[in-house]
This record gives C-alpha cells, structure tokens and sequence, in this order.
C-alpha cells in the first residue's frame, strides 16, 4: 500500500474568520502558520508516501512541497478532483487531515491509516462529535465528500451507500481543531511556546 496524506489549507486572509472578536489578524495568520507548520511536520514524520497539498496559493508552503491548486469549487468538489491527482502518484490509500489539528501525531495517523485497511474507510470526528477532522480512503473510491457541518453522520450514510461501513477513530489529536474563540483556551493551557502570542 501506498498511503500520501492530502491537506487542504485555506487562503490565508480566509482562515479562522470566526476568531476575529478575539484574535487580531497578525494573531490568526501566525495562529494558522504555526498550527500548519505542526501539521506539515508530522505527516512528513509519519510513515507515509509523501504529502499533497490542497491550496489556492503556493505561499508560504514549504517549496519542495506537492501542491495542487484549490480553484475555489468548494472544498468537497476540490478534494474529490485531487483525488485522481494521488492516483496518478500511484497512491493506494488517502488520508485527509485538515490543517488546523495542533496535537496531531505520527500515531494518529497510523491509527487512521490502520482503521481504513478492514473496509476502505476511516472516520475521525472533531471534538464534538458531529464534524469530520480526518478520513482514510482507499485509492480508487466511491465515496462521496460530505464536509461541512454535521459531515461526521452524512460520512458514514455515504459508507454504508457505497457498502464499506466506516471505522470510527477517535483520538485527542484528531478530534481537537481550532475553529471557535472556546478551542482557544486549551490551546493556551498547554503553554506551548509557539503559540505564546495567544497571550
């Protein structure tokens, strides 16, 4: 098998919108710099094939970085046109990882990987229970995109629609994502210094 994660990352002045009331834009951009660069360094660390990256932009990607350009179809239509583009990099099996999982590990990602291999797919759903921070997929797929709120549920109908019901995983450094000003304070509970600008 070979696995490659795909990361979608958003534009930069388009990220994390709703921290605006308690973030100033400095803040947010090195908020998505840091959490993008943890996130980067521990699929390169991980046991896997390589890395493709879903972007409008090329900057500030690292330059010796795969990067597909997101031409602003939506973000389940872009991910499901990239998927051919790991096809043709002879990838077996994809794992989407979002970019804002700041306690992601090389673990989770093999637990992810590991979770798909019985019927094709992986479920890793966010905090809450009701979205969808990472997905195992074996190459080539049925599978229908469901991102989005509430895609934790839609994810696993469209399993059972295609006949390969989903494995769910749930680990901390998959199920915690930065997207509300509450995800914040656990954030800076840790005292980890790159995020020390959080105040």
């Amino acid at each position: 098998m070979s696995t490659w994660a795909l990361v979608p990352v958003k534009a930069r002045n388009a990220g994390k919108q709703r921290l605006a009331g308690v973030l100033s834009e400095p803040q947010r951009t090195a908020l998505i710099g840091a959490m993008l660069e943890h996130v980067l360094a521990v699929v390169r660390a991980a046991p896997l094939a390589g890395v493709l990256i879903l972007s409008p932009e090329r900057e500030p990607l690292p330059p010796a970085t795969h990067v597909l350009r997101d031409r602003g179809t939506g973000l389940n239509a872009a991910l499901e046109l990239a998927l051919p583009d790991l096809l043709a990099l002879h990838a077996t099996r994809a794992l989407i990882v979002f970019a804002d999982l700041p306690l992601l590990s090389c673990e989770d990602l093999v637990a992810l990987e590991r979770a798909a291999e019985p019927s094709g797919v992986a479920l890793a759903p966010d905090h809450t229970g009701t979205g969808t921070n990472g997905m195992g997929l074996s190459l080539p797929t049925a599978f229908r995109l469901q991102f989005g709120a509430g895609s934790c549920a839609r994810h696993q109908l469209e399993a059972e629609r295609i006949g390969r019901p989903a494995a769910l995983v749930r680990r901390p450094g998959l199920a915690f994502d930065v997207d509300e000003p509450s995800d914040l304070e656990p954030l800076r509970a840790r005292a980890d210094p790159r995020y020390a600008f959080l105040g």
